[in-house]
């Protein structure tokens, strides 16, 4: 992954460099629903800047000292930018190779991480302090949406780190949702089958490179901190806890972590809650967390997702897409690119191939419905570009017949927060389209038409006048679609 080499990746110092990308409310702004609000308008208006606010209002009116940052994933451009690529649309690639690792983690004391400058513990505990959000009309409290909890394997001693929620119940006490098939619920059985309880550490707010390379799809057990630190470019500094020392480690340069343990059976419902999906995901019930310490820098900024809106599907995407380009890459050599569209929330994957054999874009397609996300793949010819819908669009309404370029594989695994499956299935059909076209019998080219485009200098000459349109705001008022 080609980037700008840096020592050590830093929040204030990429926020510092987003100029007019920065939006700073100076304003008090309630978390409870005004804050998500905002982040629902400005999408809506196709905006898409990094939101602080420097005087959130606590859902009981006090104006809390912890700024909240928010959207700070909502581009693909800045994500793309954070991660040290020219362009976005190579980043399934880069990402792919991050998550190969093969940049060790460094450890540091705790005397030198920032993570540990202040440390509450005892009384002095209190989750209700922190400007956690009230996103959507029927969730039932604040939630942690941007929290990495990080857990063991008590057989191997091997981390594994995950974006899992948790509401706040209490100053010491919340829930935390490791999703049933998830590595955390995993190691979370493993502590519970011993009959100990499970130490988990959630650290908020980091480098938003480090953030998507946390998030690098992998085999269990395996730790994220060398993925983390590839996708960086540089090594992930880590630290011992305060509650389990050198047991379980946190990136040293996070902004807040909560330290607690999720003893056996200790059970409470949670949510409703906003999903991915766009839809309320329904009451459930998830392990307690008993809170031991919380553990921040002195100037902390907390993190918060907008649950369901291009913040939160972006970073995420992206991550899979680094998993979809190694699964159908394995399969496919013409495989250019890999596309996980917000549209289709998690749950669509457009593919772009060059010149791809007899049955190679199906091997694909084939290989990436496997994921359990996913629902639909599409496999393109690489003069489709697959990050402009429309193209997308255009390909399947003029490249594919239904009888000859359809297929649908049933029983595969699936997300139960489809909305769309029946009551208690746990698997999915899924379908691939290959609009690739197909090879004239025994001519060796594709039976396309040519597409109707201006001359290549005609279009450098438009792009040049629109540039200067747009720099004289003259296109402002210009009606969208």
């Amino acid at each position: 992954m080609e980037r700008h080499a840096c020592a050590r990746p830093s929040l204030r110092a990429w926020l510092a460099g987003l100029g007019p990308a920065l939006l700073q409310i100076d304003e008090p702004l309630p978390v409870r629903h005004h804050l998500t609000a905002l982040q629902h308008a400005l999408e809506k208006a196709g905006r898409h800047p990094v939101i602080s606010v420097r005087h959130p209002l606590l859902p009981d009116g006090r104006d809390s000292p912890i700024p909240v940052l928010t959207n700070l994933t909502a581009s693909r451009s800045l994500v793309a930018g954070a991660l040290g690529l020219a362009d976005h649309r190579i980043a399934g690639e880069a990402l792919a190779r991050a998550a190969k690792g093969g940049c060790p983690p460094v450890v540091v004391d705790r005397a030198s991480a920032p993570i540990a400058e202040v440390v509450e513990t005892g009384s002095a505990i209190d989750l209700s302090g922190l400007p956690a959000t009230v996103q959507h009309a029927l969730d039932p409290g604040p939630y942690l949406t941007a929290a990495h909890a990080t857990t063991r394997d008590p057989e191997t001693g091997i981390d594994n780190t995950a974006i899992q929620r948790c509401w706040i119940r209490s100053p010491t006490r919340m829930t935390w949702y490791p999703y049933p098939s998830s590595h955390n619920a995993r190691n979370l059985r493993r502590h519970w089958d011993r009959g100990q309880p499970c130490p988990v550490a959630f650290w908020i707010g980091h480098h938003p490179a480090v953030v998507i390379g946390a998030q690098a799809k992998l085999a269990y057990p395996q730790s994220h901190w060398e993925a983390a630190g590839a996708a960086a470019g540089a090594p992930l500094r880590l630290t011992p806890t305060f509650s389990f020392g050198e047991a379980l480690l946190v990136p040293a340069d996070a902004e807040i972590v909560i330290e607690g343990l999720a003893h056996p059976h200790d059970l409470g419902a949670d949510g409703p809650f906003g999903e991915y999906t766009g839809y309320m995901g329904p009451q459930i019930i998830a392990p307690m967390v008993e809170v031991l310490a919380i553990t921040r820098r002195h100037d902390a900024l907390f993190h918060d997702y907008g649950s369901g809106l291009a913040d939160m599907l972006v970073p995420e995407n992206m991550a899979m897409e680094g998993k979809l380009f190694a699964l159908a890459a394995a399969v496919a050599p013409s495989l250019q690119a890999v596309h996980v569209p917000v549209s289709g929330r998690r749950f669509h994957a457009w593919l772009a191939l060059s010149d791809p054999g007899p049955g190679e874009a199906r091997d694909a397609l084939a290989a990436v419905l496997a994921w359990r996300r996913l629902k639909l793949a599409a496999a393109f010819d690489a003069d489709v570009d697959v990050f402009d819908e429309a193209q997308v669009l255009w390909a399947i309404a003029t490249r594919v017949q239904w009888h000859r370029d359809i297929f649908r594989l049933d029983g595969l695994s699936t997300s139960t927060l489809d909305p769309s499956l029946a009551a208690g299935a746990r698997t999915t059909s899924k379908v691939g389209i290959d609009a690739t076209l197909p090879l004239a019998d025994g001519a060796g080219v594709r039976p396309v038409p040519p597409a109707a485009v201006s001359p290549p200098e005609a279009r450098a000459a438009a792009d040049d006048l629109l540039r200067r349109l747009r720099a004289a705001g003259r296109l402002e008022g210009a009606p969208c679609l």
